[in-house]
């Protein structure tokens, strides 16, 4: 069984200036991305999607390959992370190279390690699911979230008003960090997870969106703390 692992980094971050390269902790960020894959040693190949030379010199000089430069239509705001991947495993196809699993790993995505990839790896070989990914619950009730309407307060759900927190259904979100899944599943289904995907449930202090600059100031925190605790004795 042949396994990918494909690192989307488009060039032309706007709201972080080239936020796929930046310094986080002291490291180009999309290194911690390309270690944990070489380091899970269950990749026959592991590969940057970029349309940018800049990241695509640093990819291969971090030891990922980079054998071809994604094209002008999967390259602007629109396109999905699927369409990308999907033109990535048909490149490879079109040399006769094909793969039964991939692995997307996003380029700012310092909190997988090679042991969460692997042990991805394990669950989707040992279950009949279409993708694993990990997921981080939210830390509160989202049926009790609140919108602002005509500058006052509401409640989204006000029949949910009188109970308890602890009553209601626990809810989780994508962590944006992985989806280890089957190569079939994502060419017929277009999509990164379906209705047969697992979900690895992940501690909050080991993910966060890094959209902002403020963002990125959490997640070295967030880091820093990881990286100590994993230390620990």
């Amino acid at each position: 069984m042949k396994k990918i692992a494909i690192i989307t980094a488009r060039g032309g971050s706007k709201r972080i200036p080239k936020k796929n390269i930046k310094l986080f902790s002291g490291h180009p960020i999309l290194k911690y991305s390309i270690d944990a894959a070489l380091a899970a040693e269950c990749f026959d190949e592991i590969m940057v999607s970029t349309d940018d030379f800049e990241i695509a010199k640093l990819a291969k000089e971090l030891g990922a390959n980079v054998p071809f430069l994604r094209s002008k239509k999967n390259s602007d705001d629109f396109s999905t992370t699927a369409d990308v991947i999907c033109e990535v495993i048909k490149e490879y196809q079109n040399i006769g190279i094909t793969y039964d699993y991939l692995c997307c790993i996003y380029p700012t995505a310092p909190f997988v390690t090679s042991s969460k990839l692997k042990a991805a790896n394990d669950l989707l070989i040992k279950t009949d699911a279409d993708c694993v990914m990990p997921v981080v619950q939210y830390s509160y009730p989202i049926q009790r979230s609140l919108k602002i309407e005509d500058g006052k307060i509401k409640m989204n759900w006000p029949e949910n008003y009188l109970l308890r927190s602890q009553d209601l259904t626990a809810t989780y979100h994508d962590c944006g960090q992985y989806y280890f899944m089957k190569t079939e599943s994502l060419l017929v289904q277009k999509r990164l997870f379906t209705e047969n995907t697992i979900p690895i449930i992940t501690s909050d202090l080991e993910a966060q969106d890094i959209d902002t600059e403020d963002d990125w100031k959490i997640a070295e925190m967030k880091y820093t703390l990881m990286v100590s605790k994993q230390s620990a004795p």
